[in-house]
């Protein structure tokens, strides 16, 4: 069994510490007290079913604010600290892991550092040139959220950041962590690595744009866009999958990872990620003028969450449709369970969906529950297949 320290408590570093803490002794590191006390009442911090379910099992998993516990003697530290875009650059806010590294670097840290933060292609060898004391290798993470630890346990793939012996153990490690007896890995340079992630996930924006300009296209001409998108998802080359039109893409990666890989080009002639990011700007305008066209006074916002069985609404596309409205005059009402507030950016949080259903001229849902059937003819969404 080794020594793992997790640092960072969110969907990454929770998923990874709980995926490891069955055959290895795992410490997870956080700075926010609030997160580190539910954990040790075996509560998580987020929305994630297999996650809630692994913190009551005999794991090996503890939590703690105190970096000498949690760096002590450990074989390896899994870097999963926030890595928000930041507008002003036109970079990843890479502080919170250049931290990590600095305080490692004090310590003279013999552990294998992994870093799973999304980082800007470039940034680990950027690190090692500063640290060579320090054994540093990235490995991207392709994770859902509210399904973090599943696509952990059953991963797509295992990329490892680097081809030497450390690569090949780190590989190993992962592979024996999870649930999945063919999980393919791959080892690469690190600088590779990064890229892998940027691409992967703006190709899943460019696949969610794609689907809603092909819807925004039928709405315009008054065609099924349902007939439509099944018949050409019946390419096997296409697939049936991820086809769903929606308010735009969101969440915590997909527009922070389009944006980073637009600022990664610079020198490199590009047409397709520069029009992927503005592809997801005019789904949104589209979408609010559809709702304005009809002439509501009050609009109600359905969740702000992303998806079912997530409570993260960070960027999340609806926000994107309420500050269009409400540039308009229209008033904005909101039903979010998992939001404490009574109000969110100046609109009002209700808790009482039959109240909230009441006082709404058009309900805006990005995605059609039960909770709505009743007022079905109030709705305004453009989920066709009812998934996320």
């Amino acid at each position: 069994m080794s020594k793992i320290t997790v640092v960072g408590t969110g969907y990454v570093g929770l998923s990874n510490a709980m995926l490891f803490s069955a055959k290895h002794h795992v410490t997870a590191l956080d700075i926010d007290l609030d997160r580190v006390i539910l954990l040790k009442e075996k509560k998580s911090p987020i929305q994630d079913e297999l996650i809630e379910q692994y913190l009551q099992k005999d794991i090996n998993f503890n939590v703690t604010l105190d970096q000498q516990v949690a760096y002590a003697e450990a074989e390896y530290i899994i870097v999963a600290t926030p890595t928000n875009y930041d507008e002003a650059t036109n970079y990843f806010d890479t502080s919170s892991i250049e931290q990590v590294l600095l305080d490692l670097n004090i310590r003279n840290s013999n552990a294998v550092i992994i870093i799973k933060s999304t980082i800007p292609v470039g940034f680990t060898a950027k690190m090692q040139d500063l640290y060579p004391s320090l054994k540093i290798v990235f490995c991207p993470e392709f994770l859902r959220e509210g399904k973090a630890l599943f696509d952990n346990l059953y991963p797509s793939r295992i990329v490892v950041g680097d081809k030497s012996d450390v690569g090949q153990k780190i590989g190993a490690l992962f592979k024996n962590a999870c649930l999945k007896d063919d999980a393919e890995v791959l080892l690469m340079d690190a600088t590779e690595a990064e890229a892998v992630k940027l691409f992967s996930n703006t190709y899943l924006a460019m696949r969610v744009a794609y689907f809603n300009e092909l819807d925004s296209y039928c709405s315009v001409r008054n065609l099924n866009t349902k007939d439509i998108i099944q018949a050409v998802g019946l390419d096997p080359r296409i697939g049936t999958h991820y086809n769903n039109p929606s308010f735009g893409y969101g969440g915590y990666c997909l527009p922070k990872d389009t944006k980073q890989l637009l600022a990664n080009y610079q020198d490199v002639p590009q047409s397709l990620i520069s029009a992927i990011i503005q592809s997801n700007a005019t789904r949104k305008d589209f979408i609010a003028e559809q709702v304005l066209a009809k002439q509501p006074k009050t609009v109600g916002i359905y969740r702000l969450v992303m998806k079912a069985g997530s409570d993260n609404f960070r960027q999340s596309a609806i926000q994107g449709i309420m500050k269009r409205l409400k540039a308009k005059g229209i008033e904005i009402v909101i039903y979010e369970p998992v939001l404490q507030d009574k109000t969110f950016f100046n609109s009002i949080v209700i808790d009482d969906l039959n109240e909230f259903k009441k006082i709404s001229d058009v309900i805006v849902a990005n995605r059609v529950v039960a909770d709505l059937e009743d007022v079905i003819e109030k709705v305004f969404t453009r989920d066709l297949f009812g998934d996320n």
